[in-house]
């Protein structure tokens, strides 16, 4: 019981074969909250234009089909010769940062809303006025008046795009059979 007919485990199989699933799961989903908290951490603070600027830029990110924009982004990174540099980083194209990357990328609107609008929320509440009339600097208002409050969000937010990034990994593997140069792999 439990086994294949070579006598393999099937249940460690199927563990040993989730691993890359987990990795770029778990791993896009934390890159990409903790960017999207950054940057709602930002725009909500601040408002203005640099609330304009990055609220169109998740806009303009939003706009794209979800897997239209990962199979074009994975397209155009993949088959860069000698993976995509950034600076004194390089990415190897068949390395699993690839693929996490490009799905934290393409989910960050949809945790950056719901945060910015918390942000917005929390900024206009009397303990933070009192902390700008005694004179806090900013980034002491971020991180100790504003990122507990919101904080929360994040946390609820997390489970769900662990579901939403493994299954968008799930049907990448599947559609950029492919796309993908020798040796490079999805999961």
């Amino acid at each position: 019981i439990g086994a294949d007919q070579q006598g393999r485990d099937v249940m460690a199989r199927l563990l040993y074969g989730g691993r890359a699933s987990l990795l770029v799961g778990v791993g896009s989903a934390v890159i990409c909250s903790l960017a999207a908290l950054l940057l709602a951490l930002l725009a909500g603070f601040f408002g203005g234009w640099t609330d304009s600027v990055l609220s169109r830029i998740m806009d303009l990110i939003w706009a794209f089909p979800v897997y239209l924009l990962a199979i074009s982004l994975s397209t155009v990174l993949l088959t860069t010769p000698g993976g995509v540099k950034l600076g004194p980083i390089t990415l190897d194209p068949s390395s699993l940062w690839m693929p996490t990357l490009i799905i934290a990328l393409i989910y960050i609107p949809y945790v950056f809303r719901p945060v910015r609008g918390q942000v917005l929320s929390v900024r206009e509440k009397e303990y933070v006025e009192a902390g700008i009339s005694q004179g806090a600097s900013n980034l002491r208002l971020m991180l100790s008046d504003i990122l507990p409050n919101v904080v929360s969000t994040v946390i609820v937010l997390l489970p769900l795009m662990i579901a939403t990034t493994m299954l968008t990994e799930a049907a990448l593997s599947f559609l950029s059979i492919g796309v993908q140069p020798p040796n490079a792999s999805w999961g």
